[in-house]
């Protein structure tokens, strides 16, 4: 899979913040009947990587995890069953582990040299983050 891939799932990726895991499986399940089955969830809550775990379990779901900084991070939701992974932003050593796991990885940038160096690391597409502050 790639981040093209991920993008043709549903015209738009919603980005999910889950505070109950009993919620997981409900929003994942009204979310794919709706049409949207590339959901990204926040690891901005303790219990992010249960809520991708159950969310993976969703027949037509493709999970994966936004907010990832770290390469620990990268191999939790790996291991969660995360198929993708969004970033805000990106460090050398996070777009290295990105290349070497094979994951897709959507990586934020807002600045022209942002865009500019994630353009010389091979990506076409980003998330334009923090899109409200810009």
């Amino acid at each position: 899979m790639t981040v093209d891939d991920v993008m043709e799932l549903a015209p738009v990726i919603p980005v999910l913040v889950v505070d109950k895991v009993s919620d997981a499986l409900p929003i994942a399940r009204a979310l794919v009947a709706g049409g949207l089955r590339a959901l990204e969830v926040t690891l901005r809550t303790e219990g992010a990587l249960d809520v991708i775990r159950e969310m993976s379990q969703v027949e037509g779901a493709v999970v994966g995890a936004g907010t990832v900084v770290t390469p620990q991070q990268l191999d939790a939701v790996l291991s969660a069953g995360a198929k993708f992974i969004v970033s805000p932003g990106t460090t050398q050593e996070l777009l290295d582990i990105a290349r070497d796991s094979d994951v897709p990885m959507l990586p934020g940038a807002v600045t022209p040299s942002e865009i500019m160096a994630m353009r010389e690391e091979g990506y076409s597409i980003l998330k334009f983050f923090p899109a409200e502050q810009a």
